[in-house]
């Protein structure tokens, strides 16, 4: 666990979250939460976190500025069941010419176990020339005040 937690253990105080509901495709064959849709919690609280800061933001269109996943570190700390609401926290932590660093936590709104932790690194991305972009100045000014560490 990063030294960008609170004393506790929690998400620090500033971090965005969404609430996602286990669905019943999201299972495995042992009745809990597939290990791959943490990524995809994971990856759905990034998208809404980044469309927060830049609402004209469009990460389906080819001809912006994007970001790829470049690495990504994932311990999963309890399983999830059918039916249960995961509140998934994001944070930026650390912002370089290309890329950036996003740190998330996943908890049961049920009793408040953890369930996942981890972190991200987003690099910049031109999709439509297919290669590395540094981090428009627009967007690190958006980004740049809300790191958290």
């Amino acid at each position: 666990m990063s030294d960008r937690y609170r004393q506790d253990g929690g998400p620090p105080e500033r971090a965005f979250s969404i609430v996602q509901r286990v669905r019943f495709g999201d299972l495995d064959a042992m009745q809990h939460m597939n290990n791959v849709e943490y990524l995809r919690f994971f990856e759905t609280a990034r998208i809404d976190y980044l469309m927060g800061i830049l609402p004209e933001h469009n990460p389906g269109n080819r001809r912006q500025f994007g970001f790829i996943f470049a690495e990504c570190h994932i311990a999963y700390r309890s399983p999830a069941h059918f039916g249960e609401e995961i509140r998934t926290y994001i944070w930026p932590t650390d912002l370089q010419r290309s890329s950036l660093r996003i740190e998330f936590a996943m908890r049961s709104e049920s009793d408040g176990r953890a369930l996942a932790d981890g972190w991200g690194v987003l690099v910049g991305y031109d999709y439509a020339a297919g290669e590395a972009r540094p981090v428009p100045d627009e967007l690190w000014q958006k980004l740049e005040p809300e790191l958290v560490g």
